[in-house]
């Protein structure tokens, strides 16, 4: 029993330990020159505006651009967030037996 309550204390430490790496891991999401960056933790760290956007589009337009970008970036990171987790998964539940 003390042994499977350290397995399981372990693997909320490795969790954790991927969660930190995730924040260094960074993604993109485009639209027509509007980039958005996430870190795989779902949180955006930079919107990227072209001039050239600000001069051939409507607030409106940039908005939906943003929202866009935004989505697709967020999609990324949620793809590489379930594959780190999933790997993480499968070998921490093979070690308790699983």
């Amino acid at each position: 029993m003390f042994d499977k309550m350290k397995q399981l204390q372990q693997m909320k430490e490795q969790m954790d330990a991927a969660k930190e790496r995730m924040n260094d891991i960074s993604v993109k999401g485009e639209c027509q020159g509007i980039t958005v960056v996430s870190n795989a933790n779902r949180k955006i760290l930079e919107v990227i505006i072209p001039d050239n956007v600000y001069s051939a589009s409507s607030a409106e337009e940039i908005s939906e651009l943003i929202t866009i970008a935004t989505n697709k970036a967020l999609e990324n990171a949620e793809g590489v967030f379930e594959s780190e987790m999933k790997g993480m998964a499968g070998g921490l539940m093979g070690g308790l037996g699983f």
